[in-house]
């Protein structure tokens, strides 16, 4: 699942934000799932992190893989797409990203339903 990012709506991209204090990067990537996508998620570990510059200051972004639980209400109102892998692989607008998905894919394929 992706969302539009917020500072540019033509991108799509993974649900993140800003660690709060008090909790952990685990932690605080299901917040923003929640809060950006409206999804509830279990946390099937970390698959990676991206480096990238904004506003001259160097941001370090972790990234979970959740499994689908629940929807709930979303504080944000940003478009969420569902979409296969390959779909997601095509709309993601930054390389980096495509290549935590395809890090992500060997985990996708053992997961099984409960």
């Amino acid at each position: 699942m992706l969302v539009r990012a917020k500072k540019t709506p033509e991108h799509w991209i993974f649900p993140k934000g800003h660690i709060e204090t008090g909790e952990t990067a685990e932690i605080a990537a299901a917040r923003e799932l929640e809060e950006e996508a409206g999804v509830r998620g279990e946390s099937l570990g970390q698959i990676g992190s991206l480096q990238f510059r904004f506003r001259d200051r160097d941001i370090n972004v972790a990234y979970y893989l959740f499994a689908f639980i629940s929807e709930v209400p979303r504080k944000e109102k940003r478009e969420r797409k569902w979409c296969s892998y390959e779909e997601a692989l095509t709309l993601l607008s930054h390389v980096d990203a495509a290549e935590l998905l395809k890090k992500a894919l060997p985990i996708m394929r053992d997961e099984k339903p409960s």
